[in-house]
């Protein structure tokens, strides 16, 4: 480490105002502060300064979907050795998948990090931290032969109109990830949907229909075991398809106090309640889905834990975290259930409920205030 911070020094007054290479400031800033803690104080006053800042509670993120991506690239080469009818070895498998997954993650950071370097020196900013977490959820909630240049639009719509429209990250009203996806769910719906594309270099005739797929047409029969569905040897997209995998990672956010609990707990207690009620009053196949099989189909998991809690577009007071999270799994569910055409509930669930997470704070505050004054004993 003191290696980098020698090198950076050396190069600090180049790009600082008046210096030949000045043009790369906001670089040269977001490389800095991936790597040390921001030199500043606070001019005035007196300020509690927590060790952990923004772009190192985003990196934790980062780590806790790890788990997903590293089953996601070996679930990507079992899928393709699976439909060819071969076995090969962990690390082949794992190869295969990972020569797929990683161009996926490498567009996508370039694409989104270039754009947010160059939007940030010419607003003369620094280059925020919120694409750290974004440029991981791209990959990972697409299928694994989405087209490059399709992930680079995706990429580039996401932060330009979804964040940078807005103000810069930390402004922004809809969660950036969810933005590319619905981008290419509308623009390029085959390319999202159907059996054809959820495996890598299938053989012909081999169906790679995802059990979500198989419930939104009524084909109970034809779902895996809830054992498959919760271990993730599925098709799906990359990072969506291992309940368990997800898992650690909800632990990890939790744990660090990254992630919100509420936002979580409520999510899956309002997919159960509609899964639930659903059951009740089936009277099609698709809804005689048991309602824990429901938390295990498509990206419902995936989508409370990693993209339901963002702090920015996310609710943000205690009791509106809960009606939060708790609308998302509900309208996920029934969205999925009873509109066969988006399958993918969870994704239209969070998009929606970001935009009425500001409403929800709202009338949660004001209750709150209201409450208050009641208990205000005014004289004359």
């Amino acid at each position: 480490m003191k290696f980098i911070r020698k090198q950076l020094d050396n190069i600090k007054p180049q790009v600082q105002k008046g210096g030949k290479l000045q043009a790369f400031h906001s670089f040269y800033d977001a490389i800095e502060t991936l790597f040390f803690v921001p030199k500043k104080t606070s001019a005035s006053g007196v300020h509690v300064h927590d060790p952990i800042d923004s772009k190192r509670s985003m990196i934790i993120v980062v780590l806790a979907m790890i788990p997903a991506l590293l089953f996601g690239m070996w679930n990507v080469g079992y899928q393709h050795f699976l439909s060819l009818g071969e076995t090969a070895e962990l690390w082949t498998t794992f190869l295969y998948g990972f020569t797929k997954v990683l161009p996926l993650i490498v567009v996508s950071y370039g694409v989104g990090l270039t754009i947010e370097i160059i939007v940030a020196q010419m607003r003369g900013h620094e280059v925020k931290e919120g694409f750290f977490v974004s440029g991981m959820l791209i990959p990972l909630i697409v299928p694994v032969d989405v087209p490059l240049w399709m992930v680079a639009v995706a990429t580039a719509f996401a932060v330009i109109i979804g964040v940078e429209a807005f103000g810069g990250a930390g402004m922004n009203v809809l969660n950036p990830a969810l933005t590319a996806r619905a981008f290419l769910f509308f623009a390029y719906p085959s390319h999202m949907s159907g059996d054809a594309v959820w495996i890598a270099e299938k053989a012909d005739g081999f169906s790679g229909a995802t059990p979500l797929a198989e419930s939104a047409a009524g084909n109970i029969q034809n779902l895996p075991s809830m054992v498959e569905m919760f271990f993730g040897t599925i098709p799906g997209s990359i990072g969506e398809t291992s309940a368990l995998a997800i898992l650690i990672g909800a632990f990890i956010l939790i744990y660090t106090g990254i992630g919100s609990w509420k936002i979580m707990l409520s999510g899956v207690i309002g997919g159960l309640v509609m899964g639930l009620l659903l059951n009740v009053f089936a009277v099609n196949p698709s809804m005689e889905v048991p309602a824990i099989h429901q938390l295990l189909l498509g990206g419902f998991a995936f989508g409370i834990v990693f993209m339901a809690t963002d702090p920015v577009s996310a609710a943000q007071t205690s009791t509106g975290k809960y009606i939060y999270g708790f609308l998302i799994g509900f309208l996920a569910i029934l969205i999925r259930v009873l509109n066969p055409a988006y399958p993918e509930g969870v994704m239209l669930a969070i998009l929606l409920m970001n935009v009425f997470a500001p409403l929800i704070d709202h009338y949660v505050v004001q209750a709150n205030i209201k409450r208050r004054l009641k208990r205000v004993t005014v004289k004359a």
